[in-house]
């Protein structure tokens, strides 16, 4: 049987290794339309490769996924986070899990990583060919055929293929899998930070505030965790949790919204206006710029005051009601104009892609043309950051490459 994987990445290693071992007696090869290999994997976590997620509880593990998290809560039955951290500690790559249960490899370099496919697609034979782009499938009984923009001596045929050529940004680079009658959810952006070219608070770049609450106004869109902000607006996980599950009514937006920040991460406002009171009752001497409550970051205490219209140099007993209902509200419920993305090119992620409806979610299986797996972004999930996505082309990947044995 001769087994060709089309897409020289992550997912598409992973599943020729598994093709492999589940089938040692087949050909299996490597198409990769570029001149690299493992090109998200090298850049991926600042080039520290985020191979996973910690998280070990399946039902907690799929809230990750904005798009795919049902399919996905059976695959992780099959293969989850703990395999994934257990097959490359196995091959020789120890890893570690950071407090936000980030998983790197204990090198801290992608490397690692790539060297660990590199050597297993070694040991097993793998044949890999770049510079390689597949343009078209044609199904047929003597196989499948593969046309390639690179005119080939003779025909490729193969008795199964699994397309693992990661996420399009644009529908036209799902064509070729459109045209053979599989349904394609039109890609948008997901994972993006958001920019605020008419907001001060620009100036404030560098600044990370480890637990805030986000969300956009006139949406149900809500969010937490740190936010970064960046001399282009805001980043950080809560602000790219919101951009991953809000990916389909941002874009409907235009990207054109209002961000409600909660800089104190917490819901209940009459809370906060009792912790001020009490530091008007215990500290009312201090001057306020030099008394931070929920120990902010400096800069942007100072920030906040100055858009609240609250002079630095008052006392914060010289605050009173309107003060503090001021500093309640800017705490809880600052409002900032969102107008446009950042979406790092290198790193994009998708929604969007072949349809669950044209796939066998139980061997990822196309149910259009018969031989043809799909694994990895190619297909419509996707995840927050944290590892999620790497995790779901592993999972998918190792799915796949059973080439539809249950």
């Amino acid at each position: 049987m001769d087994i060709a994987i089309i897409g020289g990445g992550a997912a598409g290693f992973f599943a020729a290794i598994h093709a492999k071992e589940n089938f040692p007696g087949c050909n299996v090869v490597i198409y990769e339309k570029s001149k690299k290999l493992l090109a998200k994997v090298k850049i991926s976590g600042g080039g520290r490769c985020n191979v996973t997620n910690g998280t070990t509880s399946i039902p907690d593990l799929v809230k990750a996924y904005p798009r795919g998290g049902k399919v996905l809560k059976r695959a992780f039955r099959e293969w989850s986070t703990g395999d994934t951290m257990q097959w490359f500690e196995d091959r020789g790559v120890p890893l570690v899990t950071q407090e936000d249960n980030c998983v790197f490899p204990q090198s801290q370099n992608s490397q690692s990583i790539i060297d660990c496919f590199m050597q297993e697609a070694k040991r097993l034979g793998i044949h890999i060919e770049t510079g390689m782009a597949v343009t078209q499938i044609i199904p047929g009984e003597g196989g499948i055929e593969l046309k390639f923009k690179k005119e080939t001596p003779v025909p490729e045929h193969y008795d199964r293929i699994i397309v693992a050529t990661g996420g399009s940004p644009k529908r036209s680079g799902l064509e070729w899998l459109e045209t053979l009658g599989h349904k394609i959810e039109d890609p948008v952006p997901s994972l993006f930070t958001f920019n605020m070219p008419e907001e001060p608070v620009r100036e404030l770049m560098g600044i990370v505030v480890e637990e805030t609450l986000t969300s956009i106004q006139g949406t149900a869109l809500k969010s937490d965790g740190p936010l970064l902000i960046t001399h282009w607006g805001m980043s950080g996980p809560s602000i790219l949790k919101l951009s991953a599950f809000g990916a389909r009514i941002l874009s409907e937006m235009n990207y054109e919204c209002k961000v409600q920040v909660n800089w104190v991460n917490e819901k209940n406002h009459e809370l906060v206006k009792e912790n001020l009171r009490g530091i008007v009752n215990s500290q009312g001497k201090k001057i306020v710029a030099n008394y931070r409550p929920y120990d902010l970051p400096v800069r942007l205490w100072h920030f906040l005051l100055e858009k609240s219209g609250i002079p630095k140099e008052r006392r914060w007993q010289e605050l009173g009601k309107k003060g503090l209902n001021k500093l309640t509200d800017i705490l809880t419920n600052d409002v900032y104009a969102v107008r446009g993305k950042t979406t790092y090119k290198e790193e994009f992620v998708t929604c969007g892609g072949v349809s669950w409806d044209s796939i066998n979610p139980k061997t990822m299986e196309s149910k259009v043309v018969p031989g043809l797996f799909f694994t990895g972004e190619v297909m419509d999930v996707d995840g927050i950051t944290g590892g999620y996505n790497f995790q779901s082309a592993w999972t998918t990947a190792y799915i796949a490459a059973k080439l539809g044995k249950v």
